[in-house]
């Protein structure tokens, strides 16, 4: 069975976020480190080359696909700091309508800046996020 393409690293999460070219951005991605930190009590790590995740999750399909990930996490692409919240988001359209300025697809939420959202939503999201993915972790462990 194939694996993830994206896997942990040795990279350093602080290298990673520093060499985040525009400042605005580079305080949003502290800002984030520090709700995902809070949310996990987990260290940052790096996954693959852009992706600074929080955690351990060990998934397993009916299918038989099984593999890891992290709980929660974030990367600073150009457009958008895109959250990667588990699992999929429809479950909190309330709360979404609520965050502020902000697209979804998945469990990715894309935002442009962390002042265009209400900080209290987005460390609920996150919150809930980190709890429904050690739920999902403990079950699919159970197959």
């Amino acid at each position: 069975m194939a694996e993830n393409k994206t896997q942990k690293t040795k990279a350093s999460v602080t290298d990673f976020i520093n060499g985040v070219a525009d400042g605005s951005r580079r305080k949003d991605c502290r800002a984030v480190l520090k709700l995902m930190k809070d949310a996990t009590g987990a260290p940052a790590r790096m996954w693959g080359s852009n992706i600074v995740g929080f955690g351990d999750l060990s998934y397993k399909y009916a299918s038989g696909r099984e593999g890891d990930w992290f709980l929660t996490g974030f990367s600073p692409r150009k457009d958008n700091l895109t959250l990667y919240l588990i699992p999929d988001l429809r479950a909190h359209t309330a709360r979404l309508r609520k965050l502020g300025k902000h697209t979804t697809g998945g469990s990715c939420l894309y935002i442009r800046r962390l002042a265009d959202v209400d900080q209290g939503v987005l460390k609920q999201l996150i919150d809930d996020g980190v709890k429904a993915a050690r739920a999902f972790s403990q079950q699919s462990q159970k197959r």
